[in-house]
């Protein structure tokens, strides 16, 4: 589906049919061009044939999962930038990628349908007539800040999982603590390929690196830039904390095992001398025997094993083994 939004003598308007006119800076419009889960056909037509975008930037734009990055093409800047994905049902964290063209008078977005931010700013548009008449920069300024605000409420949710994790590790509940803990850790790893890349990618934009940007708009980003630089810095923090969540889990459930390989090898040492014991005497042959006749020998050897198992102990827990 395309949609076709112009800014024009004071007002916008959403249009069915893009005018190649519209493409000259000085024509004095202002034009946004969103493809949502574009076809072939729709790609081919818009990005090629209308606007004439490089190869390279068509095929990227046309892939499904492309990391974030900000590249020059002669009059215009592509960039792919990722929104948090809120509409998965799984309980993991998930992003999907936005792709811009961002020209001199025009913002062409290309994406799958499931950004809430640019659905947002779709009505926006439609009702305040100044989000276009600021320009295709502030027009993505604007769609940039809102999907890097979006992601406060995920980083809330992770650290939520962190704090219950750590609950579980001291308490010593949760059987599938280990695999949460993978799992977070795997979210995390996820995000923190994302929002590093997108940082960068904001940064070059608050650096005034391209001349499309001008300071006012180089301002902008570099309050998106802060939010991500938090971001990324808290991303590194919570990978650091699932670290020792599952350090501490992992010693806790080995010394629990070494206390369980502590009781039975004492069990086992204090009884090899009463196997022994009991094996001489079960033999069939003639051994000393104890005084009080045959009826006292069982009790006999009962109280020798008894003495062998105290005398064990004693010298165990003199050494502290015990």
């Amino acid at each position: 589906m395309i949609s076709v939004y112009v800014y024009q003598n004071g007002e916008t308007k959403c249009v069915e049919r893009l005018e190649p006119d519209w493409l000259d800076p000085s024509s004095r419009v202002v034009l946004w061009v969103d493809l949502v889960a574009p076809t072939r056909e729709e790609i081919q037509s818009v990005l090629v044939d209308t606007f004439h975008f490089h190869p390279l930037a068509v095929e990227d734009a046309a892939s499904e999962i492309q990391f974030p990055k900000v590249e020059a093409y002669q009059g215009y800047l592509y960039l792919i930038l990722h929104g948090i994905d809120f509409q998965e049902q799984e309980h993991r964290f998930a992003t999907r990628d936005v792709d811009f063209f961002l020209g001199r008078n025009y913002l062409v977005t290309v994406h799958d349908g499931r950004s809430r931010t640019i659905a947002r700013m779709r009505e926006i548009c439609s009702q305040h007539a100044h989000i276009m008449a600021e320009g295709p920069v502030a027009l993505l300024h604007r769609i940039v800040d809102a999907m890097v605000d979006n992601y406060r409420p995920e980083i809330e949710e992770l650290e939520e999982r962190i704090d219950r994790m750590e609950q579980e590790a001291v308490l010593g509940s949760g059987d599938d603590l280990v695999r949460e803990i993978l799992d977070l850790k795997r979210d995390l790893s996820s995000l923190r390929r994302v929002v590093i890349p997108q940082r960068d990618v904001v940064g070059r934009l608050a650096r005034r690196e391209f001349p499309v940007i001008t300071d006012e708009m180089a301002y902008r980003f570099r309050d998106v830039y802060d939010h991500l630089v938090r971001l990324a810095d808290e991303t590194i923090m919570f990978q650091d904390r699932v670290t020792g969540i599952l350090d501490a889990h992992l010693s806790k459930v080995s010394n629990r095992l070494n206390q369980i390989m502590k009781v039975l090898t004492v069990a086992s040492t204090i009884f090899l001398p009463m196997t022994v014991l009991t094996g001489m005497y079960g033999m069939n042959v003639p051994l000393p025997h104890f005084p009080g006749g045959d009826a006292a020998q069982f009790w006999w050897i009962v109280g020798i094993m008894i003495a062998i198992a105290a005398a064990m102990l004693a010298v165990f827990r003199t050494k502290r083994w015990i």
